[in-house]
């Protein structure tokens, strides 16, 4: 039932394809991915993206996702610095089963909740069974 795919990358990447015309490095953010009866949950970790930041599209069956990070400017001399600054971006195709015209999403404390709804037709239901 949960035929989503995702094209992953595991390291950032110098420029992906569809930002060909804005420099700097990109992430492939992190995805859990759970399945109920109504929808399917997809997690995405993107620090430091806010929800104005996000843009999430879903054109010929395929959910994008892109997150823009903010340049955190702080003053004085870096002692440590462990996360790299870049924009998150990641592909995932999305089966027929999903109600692309109810997708919802929400993004907060860096985690980007996304909520794709099955079609009636994909939910289960209970067969009354009938006897003498």
């Amino acid at each position: 039932m949960s035929d989503i795919t995702s094209t992953t990358q595991k390291e950032p990447v110098a420029q992906a394809s569809p930002e060909s015309t804005r420099g700097g490095a990109h992430f492939t953010p992190r995805v859990d991915i759970f399945e109920n009866d109504k929808e399917l949950l997809l997690f995405a970790d993107v620090p430091g993206v806010g929800p104005t930041d996000v843009d999430l599209r879903f054109e010929k069956g395929e959910l994008l996702l892109h997150g823009r990070v903010k340049p955190r400017g702080q003053k004085g001399q870096v002692l440590l610095n462990e996360y790299g600054e870049g924009d998150f971006y990641r592909v995932f195709n999305i089966h027929e089963s999903i109600d692309s015209t109810r997708i919802g999403a929400e993004c907060k404390n860096g985690v980007l909740t996304v909520h794709l709804p099955k079609v009636k037709a994909a939910q289960p239901r209970q067969i009354k069974v009938q006897g003498q």
